[in-house]
């Protein structure tokens, strides 16, 4: 028995079109097919995975049915308190071509902050996503990020 990878992230959110939006907008998802469960999801990929799925918050008793765990027992999910274990603190993508996310997310107006990730050759964009609050941290190769000029007194020499 091992962990192989992540398979996806569900986000239930009152407004899934706008939580849809700004991920494929912002970072390039796409949003594709994904299974009837008799009540509205939007599922977005990278290549050809399914890795956020996205519902409204509160939809329905069939839909609370359908997420309900064993450890859930009696619990009415219906007043203000929803089904699931809360907000999720950040969701992290392996990513390449900074330049475009840059200006991209630049070009939308969203706000971010970039680091060189302590003891690790990796170089991180973090921002939030609008509309839930949800913490996106994008993690770059630390070479790419240092030839395209993000990291100050680099060169092609290697020093660091």
């Amino acid at each position: 028995m091992g962990l192989r990878f992540l398979e996806h992230v569900l986000i239930l959110t009152h407004d899934p079109e706008a939580t849809r939006d700004w991920f494929v907008e912002n970072l390039g998802f796409r949003n594709g097919d994904h299974p009837d469960f008799g009540f509205p999801v939007y599922w977005l990929y990278i290549g050809e995975q399914d890795v956020i799925h996205i519902g409204k918050a509160r939809h329905s008793s069939h839909q609370d049915t359908y997420l309900r765990t064993p450890a859930d027992g009696d619990r009415d999910f219906s007043a203000a308190g929803a089904m699931g274990s809360g907000r999720i603190d950040h969701i992290c993508l392996n990513c390449e071509g900074i330049e475009e996310f840059v200006e991209r997310l630049t070009k939308n107006g969203v706000a971010f902050s970039e680091r060189k990730a302590h003891n690790s050759d990796l170089y991180q964009l973090f921002m939030r996503e609008p509309v839930n609050g949800i913490k996106v941290e994008l993690n770059f190769a630390w070479e790419e990020a240092a030839r395209s000029g993000r990291v100050p007194g680099w060169t092609d020499a290697g020093a660091r």
